[in-house]
């Protein structure tokens, strides 16, 4: 049985450098943060190798440089998803 990952990141430009991570877990933990997730309509972006890099942020820290661009891509995704959620509820 595969264990599974999850990471959360919350970014306010006006507030913030850099993402930070506000929760990470695996097992039951990652569940949990997935649940909440859905829970509240937030796309889910699947990227293990991402996910094992944020795993050794340490929690209400912001992630390190190395990891910007692969963070942006994440961003930039989920903006992408909010956009087109956005255009199929109008299409309703």
């Amino acid at each position: 049985m595969i264990n599974q990952k999850a990471v959360a990141l919350k970014y306010k430009k006006e507030q913030q450098n850099a993402p930070k991570v506000i929760a990470k877990g695996s097992g039951e933990i990652a569940k949990k943060i997935l649940q909440k997730a859905q829970e509240f309509n937030i796309p889910i972006f699947e990227n293990e190798a991402l996910v094992n890099s944020l795993m050794d942020v340490d929690l209400d820290k912001e992630i390190p440089p190395l990891l910007y661009q692969a963070a942006a891509e994440v961003f930039v995704w989920l903006l992408k998803s909010e956009q087109n959620s956005q255009i199929s509820k109008k299409q309703r």
